[in-house]
C-alpha cells in the first residue's frame, strides 16, 4: 500500500523520501525510482511531514518515538496505518507532546485504489492537522472525511471493515446456496446486484469469476485485501467491542471465519477466498 501511495504523492509534485525496514519493499521502491533512504534518520532530514504505514500499534508507538524528537515543532504526522484505537491515542498524545501537529488517517480501497488514487481516507484529529493534511491525502485518494478527534479514524475503519467482513461472508454463502440449487453465478449476480441484497461485497468485489471481471475471483484470488489483514481488522474490531461494552455477536462469528481460513494457511489469499471455506463446510 505504501508504495503507490508514495508514487501518487510524487506525481503530485511533491518531494518524497522513502524508508522500509523491510529490503523487498525498499527493492521495489527503488526499481520505482523512488527516492530512498539508508536509515530513518536520513529519511527525516529536511522533512515538515511525515506519513507511516505500519503493521500494528506497537510498531507506530516504537516508530513515532523515533521519529518525534527529529521533527521540528510545527512539523505534522500522518499515520495510515490501521491499528488499535488506543495505540492511535497514544500516539497522538505523544506527538502533542513534542510539539507536532498529528492525524490518524487509515485508508479503504485496498492495493488497486491505492494505485489508482482513489483511496477513502478516515481521518481523526483536530481540525487544524486535518486541513494540513488534506492536500496531501487528496493526492492519494479519492475521498477524505474527518471523523473526529484523535483516535475516531481508526474507530471508523474497524467499525467499515467489520461490516465488510460480514457482508463478504454473506454474498459468499449466497453464492454457495445458489451452487447448491443450480442457479448459475451470473443469474443470482444479476438479480441481487440490482435488488435489496445489493452491497459492495457483491458488485466490486464479487467472490466467484465472470460477473466483475476486475474482481480477485478471476486471477485466482490473488489479492487485493488479504484474508489475514481482514483477520487482523476484525480483531481489532472485537477487541474495541470487548473495551467499549458493545454487542456484536456478527462480527464475532466473522472473526472466527477467518481465523479458521488463516489457520489452514489461506491468509495470503484474498479475503474474498473465504467462499472455498464455506463450500466445503
Amino acid at each position: 500500500m505504501g508504495l503507490p501511495m508514495a508514487l501518487n504523492l510524487k506525481k503530485a509534485g511533491y518531494s518524497v523520501c522513502g524508508f522500509d525496514l523491510s529490503e523487498t519493499a525498499f527493492a521495489s521502491a527503488e526499481a520505482a525510482d523512488l527516492e530512498v533512504a539508508g536509515t530513518l534518520a536520513e529519511a527525516l532530514e529536511g522533512a515538515a511531514t511525515v506519513i507511516t504505514m505500519l503493521p500494528a500499534g506497537h510498531h507506530v508507538l516504537s516508530a513515532w518515538s523515533e521519529i518525534l524528537p527529529q521533527l521540528p515543532a510545527g512539523a505534522l504526522m500522518i499515520d495510515c496505518s490501521t491499528i488499535d484505537v488506543d495505540s492511535a491515542r497514544k500516539a497522538h498524545e505523544a506527538a502533542a507532546q513534542a510539539g507536532i501537529a498529528s492525524l490518524d488517517a487509515p485508508v479503504s480501497g485496498g492495493t488497486g485504489g491505492a494505485a489508482a488514487g482513489t483511496l477513502t481516507f478516515m481521518a481523526g484529529g483536530s481540525a487544524e492537522a486535518f486541513h494540513r493534511a488534506e492536500p496531501f491525502l487528496s493526492a492519494m485518494g479519492g475521498r477524505i472525511v474527518h471523523c473526529g478527534e484523535g483516535g475516531a479514524g481508526q474507530a471508523a475503519k474497524i467499525c467499515n471493515n467489520m461490516i465488510l467482513g460480514i457482508s463478504m461472508i454473506g454474498v459468499c454463502e449466497a453464492f454457495v446456496l445458489a451452487e447448491k440449487l443450480g442457479l448459475s453465478h451470473q443469474a443470482l449476480f444479476d438479480v441481487a446486484s440490482t435488488s435489496s441484497g445489493q452491497c459492495w461485497s457483491l458488485t466490486t468485489y464479487c467472490p466467484v469469476p465472470g460477473p466483475v471481471p476486475a474482481s480477485p475471483a478471476n486471477r485466482e484470488y490473488r489479492p487485493g485485501f488479504a484474508a489475514a489483514l481482514m483477520l487482523k481488522d476484525l480483531t481489532l474490531a472485537q477487541e474495541a467491542a470487548a473495551s467499549s461494552g458493545a454487542h456484536t455477536p456478527l462480527g464475532a462469528h466473522a472473526r472466527d471465519i477467518y481465523t479458521a481460513f488463516a489457520e489452514t494457511g489461506e491468509g495470503g489469499r484474498d479475503f474474498s477466498a473465504i467462499i472455498e471455506r464455506l463450500r466445503a463446510g
